[in-house]
């Protein structure tokens, strides 16, 4: 369709001479880059400061009518570069675009490409990367066995915290604090798998998980970006919201359930293993514990790993080896 309705061929007919290709693959790369420029730079301002304040049909208003201004521009300049560069004088100078059927197939084209990458950004970061296209092939329409890791993240003294602040109050924290995680999910390679009140359930491909004690280092990131912000919550809600979690890893299964609304479900003794050994932070007064088998994995520089011995958790007949980790 561009072919069809290209802009070197309005050129043509009112010129009488053809422009060689490799000049039009030249504006074309430049326009790419620059149009590849801004769009990144949209994506990360509204990603960073906007998502969480705006509606996400505003988002996409806003989104449209700026990609539209940076079109036009980015058209004006190329035409200011083909007649100062090529000699060639373009019918209605400037503003050619206005009745270009190019230039509007293109804002069209530019337009759904960008809602598409903005459908399969809000897919993956609702099922996890690379879950979408399991979906659709049927993946896990029969349960799967896969190996990963758990985080149950908790705030503790939550019950506390609601009564201080009333439950309108104190669900604008929880935004906030969850806001904060997600601004280190990807940085570590972690997926959110539910969050269920003030409880964040975090999950890793095994491997992923292990990598550079991703599994551990993204719990100490958490409270780091919450201390940064230290000001901002004791004078917004008067705490310093403080976290406790259990990491524990192995085989499961994972499988698609529901109807109407579908999810993928994890089941297995490693998530309830998981809840449990994250219970016991109240029980030894610590704010990060992990199991026996994430122990043997993780590089043991720049932490402090304490041996709490054997427990025997709440629902288990075997009791579990358990480690407390703190930075050195």
């Amino acid at each position: 369709m561009i072919r069809y309705f290209a802009f070197s061929q309005e050129i043509t007919e009112n010129n009488n001479d053809q422009i060689p290709i490799t000049q039009w693959l030249d504006f074309g790369i430049w326009i790419g880059v620059v149009l590849g420029i801004f769009y990144g730079i949209i994506e990360f301002l509204f990603e960073r400061y906007l998502l969480k304040k705006q509606s996400i049909f505003l988002i996409i208003l806003e989104k449209a009518f700026l990609y539209l201004i940076i079109l036009i521009l980015s058209t004006t300049f190329i035409s200011f570069l083909v007649e100062s560069r090529l000699d060639k004088d373009i019918p209605n100078g400037s503003l050619w675009w206005l009745r270009s059927n190019t230039f509007w197939l293109v804002v069209g084209y530019f337009i759904i490409m960008s809602q598409i990458l903005a459908f399969y950004k809000m897919a993956n970061k609702k099922f996890g990367n690379g879950v979408l296209f399991n979906l659709l092939i049927g993946y896990y329409k029969n349960p799967q066995e896969e190996k990963r890791i758990f985080m149950f993240l908790d705030l503790k003294s939550s019950t506390t915290i609601a009564e201080q602040l009333g439950h309108l109050k104190y669900s604008r924290l929880i935004q906030d604090c969850f806001y904060d995680l997600n601004m280190v999910l990807n940085r570590y390679s972690a997926e959110v798998y539910q969050y269920v009140g003030d409880e964040a359930v975090i999950n890793w491909k095994y491997k992923r998980g292990i990598k550079n004690n991703n599994c551990l280092k993204i719990y100490f990131a958490f409270n780091a970006r919450i201390q940064r912000r230290k000001k901002y919550y004791l004078k917004k809600y008067g705490v310093l919201p403080n976290f406790k979690a259990g990491v524990h890893g192995g085989i499961l299964t994972v499988t698609e359930v529901g109807v109407v609304k579908k999810e993928i479900a994890y089941h297995g003794d490693v998530i309830n293993t998981c809840s449990r050994i994250q219970e016991e932070c109240n029980t030894y007064g610590v704010s990060l514990l992990i199991s026996d088998d994430i122990f043997k994995e993780v590089k043991k520089s720049t932490y402090k790993f304490s041996n709490l011995g054997n427990i025997l958790l709440k629902g288990k007949e075997e009791p579990l080896k358990i480690y407390s980790v703190e930075l050195e």
